[in-house]
């Protein structure tokens, strides 16, 4: 089941009596159960009809007992259990799943995991309730995930603005539904479209100094403005830290490689194959032209030995800026 499909049918008060959502992406999980807990009952019956529990605190038998009790004045309760996977005995639940109460939505939020399919329990659940598995999504979708967000709100999103807000925020969809929020808020009446220059001015996130600038500057072959961005991210490692720098710089290379063995050329291929927008193919070209196959192969090297080194594999004394340093020396010459 999608979470289109479940949020559909939801909005539509299609209910089933059992919902499993586990999976490691916790945005989709906690956007249908947040649904569920706001809009299934009204104020007035929810005090007497909505029950929140945590696993931590609670048993498979506390919510079996929760799960059976009857509405009172109202067609069905809910009951959602927060932290399912840490319920010592959940394989228990199987007694109340094969046979759930129909005036009872019971939600159970199994985050950062799945639960094992092979278990009784989830075969059964999948007879009797929904399962929905929330999957991580890869940071090379997030641009395209951002774009579809905005548009459902009637917004849309400048590339460069959507990958520097990838490149900050990485594939964590919470953060950037929050930000996307933010900045949705500070546009100016009318305005429609997010530019880099919103998110500079109300998230914060430099547009000079970033790894996109970085790139840039070690592509246009300037020292200056290379050893700047790197100057700022020395002093401001905690939004900047190196690990995330050199494993950007890492995708970025690759691209750029595989670019250059590229046989079929087109603008289709080459967007299809690096799975970036069509807006930034013009820079892929140019650091192809700029950066060899061998020289780049080279690069993606030291970046894989720079990252080691800043995890503590044969370094000894050497700084997150030391290091950052003599990489972009080494990349440059």
């Amino acid at each position: 089941m999608t979470f289109e499909k479940i949020f559909s049918d939801l909005q539509n008060k299609v209910y089933a009596p059992i919902y499993l959502l586990m999976g490691e992406e916790p945005y989709y999980i906690d956007q249908i159960s947040e649904y569920i807990v706001s809009n299934v009952l009204t104020d007035e019956e929810k005090a007497f009809n909505q029950t929140i529990l945590y696993g931590r605190e609670i048993d498979a038998a506390a919510i079996t007992d929760a799960a059976k009790r009857f509405p009172m004045m109202s067609e069905c309760q809910v009951v959602v259990v927060r932290e399912a996977q840490n319920i010592g005995n959940i394989d228990d639940l199987v007694y109340y799943a094969s046979d759930p109460l129909k005036s009872t939505i019971l939600v159970l939020n199994y985050k950062y995991k799945n639960l094992d399919k092979r278990k009784k329990l989830y075969k059964v659940i999948e007879k009797t309730g929904i399962i929905f598995e929330s999957k991580k999504i890869y940071e090379d979708k997030v641009p395209g995930w951002i774009n579809e967000h905005l548009k459902k709100k009637g917004y849309t999103i400048q590339p460069p603005a959507a990958s520097l807000l990838t490149e900050y925020l990485g594939n964590d969809l919470q953060k950037i539904d929050m930000e996307l929020g933010k900045l949705i808020i500070t546009l100016p009446k009318n305005e429609k479209q997010i530019t880099t220059f919103h998110i500079e001015e109300n998230i914060g996130i430099s547009k000079e100094f970033n790894t996109i600038e970085l790139q840039k500057a070690l592509v246009e072959k300037n020292a200056l403005k290379a050893f700047r961005i790197v100057n700022y991210f020395g002093h401001n490692q905690k939004n900047n830290p190196i690990t995330v720098t050199i494993t950007s710089l890492y995708f970025f290379f690759s691209k750029v490689f595989l670019y250059s063995v590229l046989k079929d050329k087109s603008r289709q291929n080459i967007a299809e194959k690096l799975k970036i927008h069509p807006y930034f193919l013009t820079e892929y070209q140019k650091a192809a032209r700029v950066f060899n196959p061998a020289e780049t192969a080279r690069i993606i090297h030291w970046l894989r030995e720079y990252d080691l080194k800043s995890k503590g594999v044969g370094n000894l004394s050497g700084t997150p800026h030391d290091l950052l340093n003599e990489l972009i020396y080494k990349i440059l010459n």
